[in-house]
């Protein structure tokens, strides 16, 4: 039997969530969409900050909330089927593993942990429970990104040869992701979307880290390297190269290049604007404006479907490992000021276009967060 099944879970009834971690990703982007999906609703809180449970319990109708040290009591409560997993990224595993062993569905932002360690750890709990694990990379189920896969995959843009991406923003000082370390700074923050892009526009895994460097501006306020630049080398001799900062002003946006054309998106990794694309595909060219899409809506719409009609996710927890194996061999090449060989890795499951693309329409809400702000100054 199914753990949907045993659950009884039904296309009639919708998967129950607890949002764990109530920053600003969840209050101001994850939970307006609930509403959205058709198929998930909101019947519990957990956080470690009692005004948070409170205010944000009444905006929600929400009386079932409790403290971090109260995780087990929720989980054995049988009230909930899934949790969307938004701490910071170091106690990923610390709710991902105990609610996996327990039969409880996970939706965990990225990165799913801060090291390929602890993620094969979530992994493995997946694995064994039987409950379902996926990773929230938004842009997997967003129409342009997938638009621009698509291309890719036939024929387009011809022999890829290059990937280069540019992705910062302002961050506050007095935010939390600029005062924990290198595990909360930019790297592992925004890091993995250019990661990602390049391994799902290349459709390949980095054979290693070419060269890595990190600066710190003296004028930042930030406590961490607050701009990163990266060469990853692909098989094939194709070359990627992305900056992430914590210290420019908004910038998100990818160019990938092959021998017969190229797509330059820009909005590239944004959510709430249209993402947008403009081809090259010998001298002819073209600009497209995709509809903007609620997100974070479409994806957990599409793992509750998962869960209701027990199929198998994409991205799962393999896809998390990918990145953070790249990410511990980038921070392996800052520490050594050396190239790094990575270990292999095969990805068994790809993006499917057709199969993940949400639509949802989008809806900008209002920013009403209690003790949660946007990181940007």
């Amino acid at each position: 039997m199914s753990i949907a099944s045993a659950l009884g879970l039904t296309e009639s009834r919708k998967v129950r969530y607890a949002v764990v971690g109530l920053g600003d990703i969840a209050q101001a982007s994850m939970m307006p969409g609930i509403a959205h999906t058709g198929n998930s609703e909101l019947v519990a809180l957990v956080t470690g900050d009692p005004e948070k449970a409170e205010k944000v319990g009444k905006q929600y109708g929400i009386a079932d909330t409790y403290s971090y040290e109260r995780f087990g009591e929720m989980l054995a409560s049988g009230k909930v089927d899934a949790i969307y997993l938004a701490t910071p990224n170091w106690r990923h595993a610390e709710f991902a593993v105990p609610a996996l062993e327990a039969g409880i569905h996970v939706l965990c932002e990225k990165p799913l942990e801060i090291s390929v360690e602890k993620s094969e750890a979530i992994a493995a709990a997946a694995k064994k429970s039987g409950a379902k694990l996926m990773v929230a990379y938004r842009l997997h189920f967003e129409p342009a990104t997938l638009d621009a896969i698509t291309r890719i995959r036939d024929g387009e843009l011809g022999e890829l040869i290059a990937f280069t991406s540019c992705f910062g923003q302002m961050v506050d000082p007095a935010n939390h992701r600029a005062r924990n370390g290198i595990e909360a700074g930019p790297l592992f923050d925004m890091g993995p979307y250019p990661i990602n892009a390049t391994r799902y526009l290349f459709g390949a895994e980095p054979e290693g880290v070419v060269s890595a460097v990190a600066t710190r501006q003296p004028d930042s306020g930030l406590d961490v390297d607050d701009t990163f630049a990266v060469t990853l080398r692909f098989p094939g001799n194709r070359l990627a190269q992305f900056t992430i900062s914590y210290f420019v002003n908004n910038v998100n946006s990818l160019i990938i290049a092959g021998a017969k054309g190229s797509i330059h998106m820009s909005p590239a990794y944004g959510f709430g604007d249209p993402l947008e694309q403009n081809r090259t595909v010998g001298d002819k060219k073209t600009h497209e404006s995709f509809k903007a899409t609620d997100q974070f809506g479409g994806e957990m719409k599409y793992f509750s479907d998962c869960i209701l009609h027990d199929r198998e996710v994409e991205p799962d927890g393999e896809e998390g490992i990918a990145d953070l194996r790249v990410i511990e061999g980038i921070v392996e090449a800052l520490k050594t000021g050396k190239a790094v060989t990575l270990p292999a890795f095969t990805r068994s499951r790809r993006i499917d276009p057709e199969g993940q693309v949400q639509t949802l329409s989008y809806k900008r809400p209002p920013r009403n967060e209690v003790n949660a702000s946007s990181p940007t100054r």
